[in-house]
């Protein structure tokens, strides 16, 4: 008997403790959706790599124009030679080339490019356009994940709005069954109709069922997107029934939504980029053909100076200064192809930005006809639900005072729902539209 009361006091601590208790849905909005997914994305952490790789490249470019300086220190074994020298009026030796095996030099130099001829400024120019076109790309990784995140965060609120519609028509279609057998006990309906209502009962059962594992599909995808465990359940605090962004777009003109995508879309802001660096690419391909300048200079301190005459085994120091000119004069064909390389290269961003221009203003009007269509939609979906209402709310006043048959009431249940789950599609197809139009404008 004790054992038995520990056992059933310690389920009761389980049942009760913290752990087990569920934890607290998070609540967000579209705006918070999106600003969590943008802290959890990983393909904007790799676009922000590639961004800090694009601006060391900025810099790898400066520092070609700016002098260098070298240290460095050597020493050489060198096998014994036979001394040479000249004898002197005293008779001694001056010895000129000596046996030193043992050579040490060391020596501290720099070099500056100081001209050529635009190659190195070119160069920069090409890396600091592919900064501005990796930003750019970023943008449009963000303008993609925030399109994701509100897709899919409609797509959880599309799905909870089918299951509440689901229940409700669940509930009521237990009410029905209740009611038939009610009736079928005094004699009021043949237990055909309640096996009728049953069968109605199990398919709009099974549709929830649907519903609810189509809505948690939506909510993993929700999840991964703003970073949040496979298990948290979230609350939306935006829903399908708000106020649209887009009220009434009939009377609007396509050409100024399409000016503003095209100076907005961060896409052909990219590529306007990267045309830049390839013009910037001809120029620095082209320099190949003119000469370059170049500073030098440096100090040696060595022991035997091979600068110094006679060699002696001492440490001397001595310093140079060179200009040196350099000017390729046959290469092969090499610098005239990569300047037709980089040519092409430019006209095919030309050509590719044309074709964008054109793919952006059809995408425009694509989806303004989506909203167009979607809000009319909701329109007539909300007068189909209200005709369904009525329809069924008459249908089962006939049917209580027996001048309506069962299969009219389940007839009208079956048009109610579909309204009502029509009426939930339109306002979701508003929102998809909203997104799709935002994203086609390039806003943020």
């Amino acid at each position: 008997m004790m054992r038995l009361t520990l056992t059933a006091v310690m389920c009761l601590g389980v049942l009760v403790s913290p752990s087990g208790a569920q934890p607290t849905p998070v609540r967000i909005t579209v705006s918070d959706a999106v600003s969590m997914a943008f802290e959890a994305s990983h393909r904007l952490s790799e676009a922000r790599a590639r961004q800090e790789g694009a601006r060391a490249t900025v810099q790898i470019r400066q520092a070609a124009s700016m002098p260098t300086a070298t240290a460095s220190v050597g020493y050489t074994r060198t096998n014994h030679v036979d001394e040479f020298g000249f004898p002197r009026e005293d008779g001694s030796i001056r010895v000129f080339y000596p046996d030193v095996p043992d050579n040490v030099i060391s020596r501290i130099g720099a070099q500056w490019p100081i001209y050529t001829a635009g190659r190195t400024d070119a160069l920069e120019r090409v890396a600091a356009a592919e900064v501005n076109a990796v930003g750019a790309d970023l943008d449009t990784a963000r303008a993609d994940l925030r399109f994701e995140v509100r897709r899919a965060y409609w797509a959880v609120a599309t799905s909870r709005e089918a299951v509440r519609v689901l229940q409700a028509a669940v509930e009521r279609a237990e009410a029905q069954v209740r009611d038939a057998r009610q009736r079928l006990d005094v004699g009021l309906v043949p237990p055909s109709d309640v096996v009728t209502f049953e069968a109605q009962r199990s398919r709009e059962t099974l549709q929830l069922i649907e519903a609810e594992n189509q809505r948690e599909s939506a909510l993993i995808e929700l999840r991964r997107l703003v970073g949040l465990e496979p298990d948290t359940p979230i609350d939306l605090a935006d829903d399908l029934s708000q106020t649209p962004v887009f009220t009434n777009v009939t009377g609007t003109v396509p050409n100024l939504l399409i000016a503003e995508a095209l100076k907005q879309r961060p896409e052909r802001q990219a590529l306007t980029f990267r045309i830049e660096g390839a013009q910037a690419r001809e120029q620095a391909a082209a320099a190949g053909r003119k000469p370059t300048v170049g500073l030098g200079g440096g100090f040696d301190f060595a022991n035997p100076n091979p600068k110094i005459f006679p060699r002696e085994e001492k440490w001397q120091p001595s310093w140079d200064v060179s200009v040196n000119l350099s000017w390729t004069l046959f290469d092969g064909g090499r610098t005239r192809a990569e300047v037709a390389e980089a040519e092409a290269a430019t006209r095919a961003a030309q050509e590719r930005l044309k074709d964008l221009d054109t793919l952006v203003a059809a995408d425009v009007r694509q989806r303004l006809l989506d909203l167009n269509s979607s809000l009319a939609s909701v329109r007539a979906s909300d007068d189909g639900v209200r005709a369904a209402m009525e329809a069924r709310r008459v249908l089962g006043e006939r049917f209580a005072v027996g001048v309506a048959t069962s299969t009219d009431v389940l007839i009208a249940q079956d048009q109610l729902l579909a309204a009502e789950l029509a009426r939930a599609r339109s306002l979701a197809s508003v929102r998809l539209a909203e997104a799709r139009l935002e994203r086609a404008l390039g806003r943020p």
